[in-house]
């Protein structure tokens, strides 16, 4: 099948530089991982990923995280499933 239809999208700059990167990491370049995207949309009838908005809960989480409250720190796997009481 013939390739001619165009998709334009603006990105910031940095975000298209660190996407690219890992895209020729795994041998891809943007056009493939465009494709890779959409083939997946078609296939899933939808966005291959969850979509959500976070939680009011979520949110104050991920505030307290950025400003480093309420964090639990572990040296190693296992201290983090001893902490975790698995």
């Amino acid at each position: 099948m013939s390739k001619s239809a165009m998709v334009r999208a603006r990105l910031e700059p940095g975000l298209k530089n660190h996407a690219e990167h890992i895209f020729h990491r795994l041998g891809l370049n943007a056009t493939q991982a465009i494709t890779m995207f959409y083939k997946q949309v078609e296939l899933q009838k939808g966005l291959p990923f969850n979509v959500a908005i976070p939680t009011a809960a979520t949110h104050n989480t991920f505030k307290a995280t950025d400003e480093g409250r309420d964090l639990v720190i572990c040296n190693d796997a296992d201290d983090m499933f001893d902490k975790l009481g698995i």
